[in-house]
């Protein structure tokens, strides 16, 4: 993996990973980086040429006066897609998922194929929302109450603190993900709070973006009906962010999409089942035609 910094109307930080074939371009979640992808880059990299970028205010790009919302950083990863080559596979997790569904039916000649990762979506009856996801975005949506607790709760928890109660949240099953991986996000944690200011005002900004257009349930669902890239969603059936419902329910909006359900498995499977997680997108680009990018899988 190489670090790299370009200047996209401002610096954007990215990880190129490598790899013969199309671009494949990996976009985090809210609070996520680069770093999420490194337990899956280097295997998609044997299929496409990978890329790992960090959005605007996250990771370590710098809203360097740019807004961070989702609108704002939907336009960064187009520009970024050009960047690369115009044309992408484009993988999201959560609030990258919903960025790259956007980025997919605004720029469809720039979406070759869609991938959406637990992506951040529309609540659906008869699902129950987790309590503390619902207490924290409630939290993050009321000015100076969500500054107020994003900070208590970085200088409660510390970076090791606070990377463990997300792996917590994000993840089903703490124990497969390796030390190595956590140390890694850490050790990222402990740099933002070191010398990245902006980072709480820049994920306030994001946070709040998210819950403003998955609250207009229509349009969202206008948005993905208008998707014409072919699109795998994967979801973990434990998802306490986003219910496994929701990505079900995508069915009866694009009944052409693949949806593969992981059983036990959380909000970020990249991170806790890399494995499989790779083998899906093999599996289901192999079983492709192909039409729409150059990919020998």
């Amino acid at each position: 993996m190489r670090s790299e910094m370009i200047d996209l109307d401002g610096p954007v930080h990215y990880a190129d990973y490598g790899g013969e074939g199309p671009p494949m371009v990996l976009v985090h979640g809210l609070g996520g980086s680069h770093l999420n992808w490194m337990r899956v880059g280097p295997s998609l990299a044997e299929h496409a040429h990978v890329y790992a970028i960090d959005l605007a205010g996250f990771g370590r790009t710098p809203p360097a006066g740019r807004s961070t919302d989702v609108r704002a950083n939907r336009a960064l990863l187009d520009r970024f897609i050009a960047h690369v080559g115009g044309r992408a596979i484009v993988v999201g997790n959560s609030m990258g998922g919903l960025i790259s569904a956007t980025q997919a039916s605004l720029r469809p000649d720039s979406v070759s194929r869609l991938i959406l990762v637990d992506p951040a979506l529309p609540r659906t009856a008869g699902h129950r929302p987790d309590a503390i996801v619902v207490a924290m975005f409630a939290a993050y949506a009321v000015p100076m109450v969500g500054e107020r607790f994003v900070a208590e709760r970085a200088k409660r928890l510390g970076a090791e603190g606070m990377v463990r109660e997300t792996m917590r949240m994000c993840n089903a099953d703490v124990s497969r993900v390796p030390k190595d991986v956590i140390d890694a996000h850490v050790r990222f944690a402990q740099e933002r709070m070191d010398t990245m200011p902006w980072s709480a005002k820049s994920f306030l900004a994001a946070a709040r973006s998210i819950v403003s257009v998955v609250a207009q349930k229509k349009q969202y669902n206008e948005m993905l009906r208008a998707i014409v890239s072919p699109t795998l969603v994967i979801h973990g059936d434990r998802d306490r962010l986003v219910p496994v419902g929701a990505a079900r329910n995508l069915a009866s909006i694009q009944p052409d999409w693949t949806i593969d359900v992981f059983e036990g498995v959380g909000h970020t499977p990249m991170i806790e089942t890399p494995e499989a997680f790779v083998q899906s997108i093999t599996r289901w680009m192999g079983s492709t035609s192909g039409e729409r990018d150059s990919a020998a899988i």
